[in-house]
């Protein structure tokens, strides 16, 4: 359909050809923010089978942390390589986890599995944004990475609605239905390996790198320590025991390592001297922020609708799509915006501003909340969302010197990543250890006011919920009244703690220097020097 497409770099792309590009970008980018958000209906069913609630959040953390780590080494090696071998093998270490984790028989295994997917994911992200900064001016760039803004929309929709499809089945064709979830990626992977080595021809701007594997191991061994304190040891033994303690303090000592070694370093994975750039800053501290409460409303919200209200995985994916609607509607018409006239600043300003007041609300949401308020709050937070997610970017890849643009863009992924890695644990943190005390409490208060009337449940039943929420339809009312109060009152505390956390952004946006955006003239001409320099 496509045929080989023979480019003349020399000049700006047309938007045909720039058109053709895109469609082997997005339907990566498709492969993996759909995995991202496929999971989170079908959480509770994998969970439900493995009898591992209390460490759900790892299922998505697992895939964020190393997707996270992965982000700043693509762009480095892509360099080395060419964009499109490294993007393509990015495909294929994503679709090898896929296969493993559709095929998962433990927890254990399946978080493995996700962390494998995490790797390939990496490349589809960090990538993306690397590629079309390499052939679309910053001025022109709003109203194509506005697709982009497209396909997280759609996959924010899509990938709940399959989630709980086929979650929803015990089995299809003879497999558990939730293991679909993984194996779906298998056939849209393919397509995306045949329309990559279609259509996927720029330009190989050699650069020669040393790879900076210290300071890689280095990064991981940190995020991995301080994840695994924050979200498995804390809850589980205490945040005074002595292994939590060693996990945190750890993490936090060799993340103090790891800068000291990327000052020394000949070629850092994350050279600090992009720091002394006030958007470079500024924009990863804004992506950490917005990554976390993207993530922490993805997971949450189809979490909130089947446990609370009761709806099954497959209306809760449906019950989603306000949130779509939000993401698409807003990021397309701030890029095409931002195309006509040259400013970006007031687009994360405002959607910083849009997304608090949607998390502040869900923290009202109770038991008996209608859905349509619901679907209100997803839309404003969605809103926010598609105001900031893509400007940020923009804002980013204009303030930087061409030569920069890859380890630029990739950092800046790897910060909105890192954010949701952080907040998916910390939140599912939260979430845990509320419910446990909340369902403590209310057995309590409900025993002392009724005595007697506990004698037929069983003492453990607290600890079961906390790990498999199936059993909540199956007690007596007044039992499951007590547990969806207790999982409601919960959930409040999840999104009141996440409010401050994304408000902090509206700051950090107000402090953006807003510079003029670069023309596809000068883009080209940018694009020629950084090539020329390589070169010499």
């Amino acid at each position: 359909m496509f045929g080989r497409q023979k480019v003349d770099h020399s000049k700006p792309l047309t938007h045909r050809e720039i058109l053709i590009i895109m469609s082997s970008l997005m339907t990566g980018m498709l492969l993996a923010a759909l995995d991202q958000t496929i999971v989170s209906t079908a959480l509770k069913s994998i969970v439900e089978d493995f009898n591992g609630l209390n460490h759900y959040s790892w299922v998505v953390t697992a895939y964020l942390l190393t997707s996270t780590a992965s982000t700043p080494l693509y762009g480095k090696i892509s360099d080395l390589y060419g964009r499109r071998p490294v993007y393509q093998f990015s495909i294929i270490i994503f679709l090898l986890g896929s296969f493993l984790a559709g095929a998962s028989t433990s927890m254990e295994q399946l978080i493995a599995f996700r962390a494998l997917q995490g790797l390939g994911a990496g490349g589809l992200m960090g990538l993306t944004f690397v590629i079309v900064g390499d052939l679309v001016s910053p001025r022109d760039r709003g109203k194509y990475q506005g697709l982009f803004g497209a396909v997280w929309g759609v996959s924010s929709v899509a990938g709940p609605l399959l989630g709980g499809f086929f979650s929803d089945n015990d089995t299809i064709l003879g497999i558990t239905g939730w293991r679909w979830i993984f194996y779906i990626n298998l056939p849209f992977g393919l397509l995306a390996m045949a329309v990559t080595a279609m259509v996927l021809h720029i330009p190989k701007v050699k650069r020669e790198h040393k790879i900076d594997y210290l300071g890689a191991f280095l990064l991981v061994a940190a995020v991995t320590s301080l994840l695994i304190g924050l979200s498995v040891l804390g809850p589980e033994n205490g945040w005074t025991e002595s292994r939590t303690l060693m996990a945190i303090i750890g993490g936090l000592l060799i993340a103090a390592l790891f800068v000291v070694w990327e000052g020394k370093a000949v070629e850092p994975i994350l050279p600090l001297a992009l720091f002394k750039n006030r958007t470079f800053t500024l924009t990863s501290i804004i992506g950490f922020i917005i990554g976390a409460g993207m993530f922490g409303a993805i997971i949450m919200l189809p979490l909130y609708l089947q446990i609370i209200q009761g709806n099954s995985a497959t209306s809760a994916g449906l019950k989603l799509i306000p949130l779509m609607l939000g993401i698409l509607t807003f990021t397309v018409t701030s890029g095409r915006m931002i195309t006509k006239t040259g400013k970006y600043k007031v687009y994360p300003v405002v959607g910083t501003v849009i997304m608090s007041v949607g998390i502040f609300a869900m923290s009202t949401a109770r038991v008996d909340t209608p859905y349509w308020q619901i679907a209100i709050f997803a839309v404003i937070i969605g809103g926010g969302l598609g105001l900031c997610m893509q400007t940020i970017v923009i804002a980013l890849q204009n303030a930087v010197d061409f030569k920069d643009l890859g380890i630029a863009t990739s950092s800046n992924t790897f910060f909105r990543t890192l954010g949701g890695a952080f907040g998916t644990a910390i939140f599912g943190t939260i979430l845990s250890d509320r419910v446990a005390q909340n369902l403590e409490r209310n057995f309590a208060d409900f025993a002392a006011a009724n005595p007697g009337k506990l004698a037929s449940i069983d003492p453990s039943l607290a600890d079961s919920l906390s790990t498999n929420t199936e059993i909540i339809s199956t007690l007596p009312i007044e039992i499951k009244t007590l547990v969806l109060e207790a999982f409601s009152s919960s959930f409040h505390t999840v999104f009141l703690f996440a409010f401050p956390v994304v408000a902090l952004a509206f700051f950090f946006a107000i402090a953006l220097e807003e510079k003029p955006l670069q023309d596809s003239a000068g883009h080209a001409s940018a694009r020629q020097d950084a090539a020329g320099e390589s070169l010499g």
